[in-house]
């Protein structure tokens, strides 16, 4: 199955939000001579889009790893698959996307984890009100997983359908990352060369 591009459309954040407005509209144009039965009928869509929303606003409480944004909150429970650096004559690395969002996370990943540390990559992450999905980077080098970005639109289409293949498989890949800088901005660096070896034995496998 081809991975998800983008989140349906029940399931974008503002959604139940607008549907609940355009039904409270719709109640400035209900008129007294309406028959009782159109107006009983808006009412059950308004309270049963109503009780939507409250659904949403709960489960959008709810601790889950990742959550619905794609973001860690620990490494324990997950089935985490190593993709380690293949040498090469000339390494090559990966810029993360939307680093510069991230400097606060991205700093504290680097005191505690250091400049070279792990990254766990997270498909079907988004940022807030966006329907695209993306592929968010994790440093997990330090005491606990940080949002750094997301992987780089090249990078991702060359990759999107293996990590979410595998996260269809509850399963998410760690790849070797560099942060960049020794004082703000910082930039993140990803090593993506393992995922060809992985790549492979899961076409064998």
């Amino acid at each position: 199955m081809p991975a998800r591009r983008s989140k349906p459309l029940t399931r974008w954040e503002p959604f139940p939000f607008l549907v609940l407005l355009v039904l409270l509209l719709l109640t400035g144009i209900v008129r007294p001579d309406w028959p009782p039965v159109l107006f009983w009928a808006l009412v059950v869509l308004i309270v049963a889009a109503a009780g939507w929303l409250v659904a949403v606003l709960v489960r959008s409480g709810r601790t889950a790893n990742p959550d619905q944004w794609g973001d860690l909150s620990t490494l324990d429970g997950l089935d985490v698959v190593d993709a380690p650096r293949r040498e090469r004559q000339v390494r090559s690395v990966v810029p993360v996307e939307d680093a510069n969002r991230h400097q606060p996370a991205i700093e504290l990943a680097r005191l505690h984890g250091g400049a070279e540390q792990p990254a766990v990559l997270v498909p079907r992450a988004s940022r807030w009100l966006s329907r695209r999905y993306r592929v968010g980077v994790q440093l997990v080098g330090g005491d606990r997983p940080r949002h750094a970005g997301f992987l780089g639109r090249a990078a991702e289409e060359r990759w999107l359908e293996l990590l979410d293949g595998l996260r269809e498989r509850g399963r998410y890949v760690r790849v070797p990352a560099i942060v960049t800088g020794a004082s703000r901005p910082h930039g993140v660096e990803l090593d993506l060369s393992g995922l060809e070896a992985l790549e492979g034995s899961q076409a064998s496998g």
